[in-house]
């Protein structure tokens, strides 16, 4: 067995201990959230194995079989090392849990959105596949999304999300510059019309760089915003908390 360490990671197959599944939040302090649940739901462990940059790891265990909860940063690029570098420790499963920003009107604060494709609004998706090949789901983790929502009595929706580089002028949202580059202009309509159900930053990148290599992806995140409406503590911690129950549970669902 191989003890080189990846670069960014830095973490090598010996300190992973063979976990084939890894849980993916952006944000590195909500790994050691989702550690200490995952801790909390089965009566296990969790510990850190490293923090580097973006990118903070947590083994646990869930129904006697590990699982590392890794933090990819904000949106494609760090997103696609974080995978690429996990992978090539031997991992094969990849479920992106987050945020997200509901884009239809009937999706509420809170409930949970599970990716079954993404419109290819990055970049880093494209060094690995054309644009032209689909950003989709492996279908086992969106089963095991579905039913962990129905166990835990969450509510959830199944449908495609665009999945863009930034987080203002891709988002439709006016930054500094209050103009929108022509593309990007009135876009949130036509994502509306298209059924596409909400906005976030890396499922495309995961569900590409997973479905083009022939592992197994998915993405689930919670809804904090909508549409001219502000993200507000309570709405954040709602929405986080639901996306990561769901996750833990779907784990549990594709263990069994």
């Amino acid at each position: 067995m191989s003890t080189d360490t990846v670069y960014h990671l830095d973490l090598n197959r010996r300190a992973i201990q063979g976990a084939r599944i890894a849980l993916l939040p952006g944000d590195p302090f909500r790994s050691g959230i989702i550690g200490e649940r995952i801790k909390n739901t089965y009566h296990t462990y969790c510990r850190r194995l490293a923090w580097k940059r973006e990118y903070c790891t947590y083994i646990a265990e869930i129904k006697g079989t590990k699982v590392l909860v890794t933090s990819t940063g904000i949106g494609g690029p760090s997103a696609s090392i974080a995978i690429d570098e996990l992978a090539q420790l031997g991992v094969t499963t990849f479920l992106r849990v987050g945020t997200t920003g509901a884009i239809q009107d009937y999706i509420e604060i809170g409930d949970v959105i599970i990716t079954t494709a993404s419109v290819r609004l990055d970049g880093a998706s494209t060094h690995y596949a054309p644009i032209e090949f689909p950003a989709v789901s492996h279908i086992d983790i969106v089963n095991a999304l579905v039913r962990a929502s129905q166990r835990l009595g969450i509510r959830y929706h199944t449908g495609i999300t665009a999945s863009s580089d930034t987080f203002y002028h891709g988002e439709g949202r006016k930054g500094f510059r209050r103009y929108i580059i022509k593309r990007f202009q009135d876009m949130t309509d036509e994502w509306k019309n298209l059924h596409v159900l909400n906005y976030e930053m890396e499922s495309s990148t995961v569900l590409t760089l997973t479905a083009s290599m022939g592992l197994k992806g998915g993405c689930v995140t919670g809804v904090i915003n909508r549409e001219g409406r502000r993200i507000s503590k309570r709405d954040l911690k709602r929405g986080v908390e639901n996306a990561v129950e769901v996750a833990i549970r779907a784990v549990e669902e594709l263990i069994s």
